[in-house]
């Protein structure tokens, strides 16, 4: 069993920065594939970024290529995305999800383990 914890969330004006973090219980956090994952209001919730068990192999999507970066400290139990050159579509409750395997993948469905949630808004 696996809880994660979101932070680092808030309000931010366009080109902005923010670092989400998601710090996971347990003491098998290495043996977990992270990923983001965001929903903006009126949307379905959509895959941000993933990094593999072992950090060798991280997927961004398109949106956010070049912007974001998600990155794994075994050593913490925590995940990050830097967010950075923020855009409004960018405003989201955004997601951390973890599941126990070698592989990240990019839809929702592999994964067991799901944060609260933290929001981002940016503002114009």
């Amino acid at each position: 069993q696996v809880q994660l914890v979101e932070s680092g969330g808030g309000l931010v004006q366009a080109g902005g920065s923010l670092r989400l973090s998601c710090a996971a219980s347990g003491r098998t956090f290495s043996s977990y594939s992270m990923s983001w994952f965001r929903r903006a209001p009126g949307k379905e919730r959509e895959f941000v970024a993933a990094v593999s068990r072992s950090g060798s192999s991280i997927y961004y999507a398109d949106s956010v290529k070049g912007r974001f970066t998600i990155s794994k400290d075994n050593a913490k139990n925590t995940v990050y995305l830097q967010m950075s050159s923020l855009k409004p579509e960018d405003t989201a409750v955004y997601y951390c999800a973890a599941r126990a395997g070698i592989v990240a993948y990019t839809t929702t469905t592999p994964y067991d383990y799901w944060g609260q949630g933290t929001q981002v808004t940016v503002s114009s």
